[in-house]
């Protein structure tokens, strides 16, 4: 069994994004080599996800909408923010949207359905974050 593991880097100029990193994902499986197999997809980062859905921007804008109706950023809102921070909203943002993915690789190439891609969440931006993309099979 191979393993191949390669790291993402993001620092975005706001606080809230969503990048498509499909296209980074898939050059991480052809680099690993593995014609058959899984790949993880993990933000490192507790106020950052990876999430699965379509490449749609009105959607990615519902995305944004919707969690912040959830988990409205202010710094009096949250328990988590007495400690001096500001993004406890960033955390439940994150849970809500899901710290990774797992996919499936056959001959070479992600197993997707039509219009699946892969997506980067920013929930407390402006700093280098990372992504772990870890690829395992034959």
């Amino acid at each position: 069994m191979k393993s191949y593991t390669k790291y993402l880097w993001f620092s975005t100029k706001n606080r809230y994004d969503i990048i498509n990193i499909t296209d980074q994902v898939e050059d991480a499986i052809s680099e690993s080599k593995v014609k058959e197999g899984l790949c993880l997809v993990n933000a490192m980062h507790i106020t950052a996800s990876v999430f699965i859905n379509d490449n749609e921007i009105g959607l990615h804008q519902d995305f944004l909408a919707w969690v912040e109706k959830l988990a409205p950023y202010g710094k009096e809102k949250y328990k988590h923010n007495l400690t001096g921070e500001d993004n406890g909203d960033a955390h439940l943002k994150r849970t809500i949207m899901g710290r990774e993915v797992v996919c499936a690789i056959t001959n070479g190439k992600l197993d997707f359905g039509p219009w699946e891609q892969i997506f980067y969440g920013e929930f407390d931006g402006q700093r280098k974050k990372r992504v772990l993309v870890k690829v395992i099979g034959e």
